[in-house]
Order: C-alpha cells, then sequence, then structure tokens
C-alpha cells in the first residue's frame, strides 16, 4: 500500500511538471508571437527591439533565481564563483537573441521547428541543446562513429526542416512577418544553435569544476551575466535600441505587459524543468519539451493564423519522429545502462 502510494505521488509529480512547462512555453510562445507580430496602438507600429526580450528575460530570470536561493538553496560552500560564467553569458546573450531577432524574418512555427533540429542531451545542463550538424562534423572531423538510427534520426530532423524551408509559405502568415526573409531568418536560428552549442559546453566545464554547484546558482551566473552584457547593448551608447524600446513600452502599455507576462513564463517554466530533472532526469524532460514544441507549432498554426500546408505539416511530422526515434533510442540505451548496473 505504501509502495502505491509513493507511485501515485510521482505519478502526480510528472503531470504536474508536464503541465507546468507544457503552460508556462506554450503561452510564452504565443506571447512571443503576439509581440513580434501585432501592430500596437492606433498608429500601428511594430515592436521592433525584440532582442529587448532577451534583455527583460534575463533580468526576471536573474531575480527570480535570487529569491529562490534565499529562499530554498540548501547548498554549501564549494559551488561556481558568479565571475566563472562570464564566457558562457557571452554565447547565452547572443545566441537567444539571434534565435528572437529571426522572428523578424520567419514565421514562429518556422523558428520552433529550426531550433527543435538539436540533439538529444547527454547532460543534465544541455537542456535539450545542441545541433543535428555536430554529427556531421564528428563524423567528418573527429572520426566518430555513429550506428544507423542515429543517421536516420538526423536525416529526418534534418530533412523535414529542409522541406519545411522550400515549401511555399502562405500570404497570410507572411503578412504577418515584419520583414519576410527565409534565408537570412534560418540562418540566425542556425547561429543560435550553434552559440548554444558553445554555451553548453562551456557550462559542462564548470559543472565538472564545481560539482557542488546548485541549478539556481547556475541560473543566477548566468542570467547576471546575460543582464550585464544585454544592458551593455541596449543602453551602452546614446541611441542604443533599449531607449526606443522602453519608449516603445511606455507608449504602448500593452506591449509592455505582454512582455513582463513573458518573461515571468519564462523564469516559471525553468522552475518546471529544474523540478523534472531532478525528480524524472534529462530524458523525461526533453520528452516533455519536444512535444511541448509540437504543441506550440499547432497552437500557433491553429489559433494565431499561421495555416500551414499539407507538405508543410509532413516535415513537421519527419522533425518530430526523427526527435522521438531519438528520445526512444536514449531510453532503450538508459534501460541497458540500468540493467547492466543491477547485474553487477
Amino acid at each position: 500500500m505504501e509502495s502505491h502510494g509513493a507511485g501515485l505521488r510521482r505519478v502526480l509529480v510528472l503531470a504536474f511538471c508536464v503541465a507546468g512547462i507544457w503552460s508556462a512555453y506554450i503561452y510564452q510562445g504565443v506571447l512571443q508571437e503576439t509581440v513580434s507580430t501585432k501592430r500596437f496602438g492606433p498608429d500601428k507600429q511594430r515592436f521592433e527591439h525584440l532582442a529587448f526580450l532577451n534583455l527583460a528575460q534575463s533580468v526576471v530570470c536573474l531575480t527570480w533565481s535570487l529569491i529562490m536561493i534565499k529562499l530554498w538553496s540548501s547548498s554549501s560552500n564549494g559551488g561556481a564563483p558568479w565571475w566563472s560564467y562570464w564566457s558562457a553569458g557571452i554565447t547565452n546573450t547572443i545566441g537567444p537573441a539571434m534565435g528572437i531577432e529571426a522572428l523578424k524574418y520567419i514565421s514562429y512555427p518556422a523558428q520552433v521547428l529550426a531550433k527543435s533540429s538539436k540533439m538529444i542531451p547527454g547532460q543534465v545542463l544541455h537542456f535539450g541543446k545542441g545541433f543535428f550538424l555536430v554529427m556531421l562534423m564528428g563524423a567528418l572531423v573527429y572520426g566518430i562513429r555513429y550506428t544507423i538510427p542515429e543517421y536516420v534520426c538526423s536525416i529526418l530532423v534534418a530533412g523535414g526542416v529542409s522541406v519545411f524551408a522550400l515549401s511555399k509559405t502562405s500570404l497570410k502568415t507572411i503578412s504577418k512577418i515584419a520583414h519576410p526573409n527565409a534565408p537570412l531568418g534560418y540562418g540566425l536560428c542556425f547561429l543560435n544553435l550553434a552559440f548554444d552549442g558553445f554555451t553548453n559546453a562551456t557550462q559542462d566545464s564548470i559543472s565538472a569544476r564545481y560539482p557542488k554547484t546548485s541549478a539556481w546558482e547556475i541560473m543566477l551566473g548566468m542570467n547576471l551575466w546575460g543582464t550585464i552584457y544585454n544592458m551593455v547593448f541596449m543602453f551602452g551608447w546614446p541611441g542604443a535600441s533599449g531607449y526606443s524600446a522602453v519608449q516603445f513600452c511606455k507608449q504602448h502599455p500593452e506591449a509592455a505587459w505582454d512582455i513582463f507576462l513573458y518573461c515571468l513564463c519564462g523564469a516559471v517554466g525553468q522552475n518546471f524543468i529544474f523540478l523534472t530533472i531532478s525528480r524524472f532526469g534529462s530524458l523525461t524532460n526533453t520528452t516533455i519539451t519536444t512535444t511541448r514544441k509540437f504543441v506550440s507549432i499547432v497552437v500557433s498554426s491553429l489559433l494565431s493564423g499561421n495555416p500551414l500546408s499539407t507538405k508543410q505539416w509532413g516535415s513537421v511530422f519527419m522533425v518530430f519522429s526523427g526527435l522521438s526515434y531519438q528520445i526512444y533510442l536514449k531510453w532503450k540505451k538508459l534501460q541497458r545502462f540500468q540493467k547492466k548496473r543491477k547485474s553487477m
């Protein structure tokens, strides 16, 4: 009876994590698309300073991590010092900014699909980041051997994104994009993934040197430097774009409210990601976030007025079939590893 109760609690916690991640990030996606495509006020102006979202997100997450450390962190000395994140903070500032800026040139479903082209994480701190070209570079440059199923996964993902990019986008969707330019938009998404890869490698190096570092300390260090770098970029000289962004928010409070909710969703979502990884592992977290991205595309298509063609829907299923198969391979590998440990 006791084990049954523990199992029920575990299922309820998992359902709570799924609901938290899905609701926070799906709504954040809706807000991101709204801010990037909506014309605000009687003058019908667009919010052109999308990189400002990155600064606002860093400030809110920095504040949130400070509160969490103050209230609940029980970590002792031995964590990574705050200055050790300065290099990861650079790539973690540039990468997300490029991903957000891509929405000026491609639709939100296209951006989500392009950013889904990631290798499933091997370690907790990856949070699903990396990009499929790592496999090709690993094979050609470093002689790493990959299995046929791994190649199949990568071909499905890469092929799906390529087909989506080459498919004709509806005029209704194009009319909502500020400056339609598919090559530039997908290029920014590619650079976003590349910078994410450098961020992950640096985070892994820091965690290896300071194994006692807590998740909240990582969140604090990354967002502290993100806030510093973004502040310099947005307000570092007279006429910088940050001043125009603040002025726009003053003139259009609706946009300011959407941006605040966007940042709050990101902070809440990170809480649920930390909870999921700590209770169920990174594989479960990856599964939840991958399915969330698919739902985000469906929501954008049905509710936000971004109709997809049959070919585009086919490419979406190609990408998520590859990702799902990759998750399955990781699960099988984990099962074999656990069985081997029990037999030892």
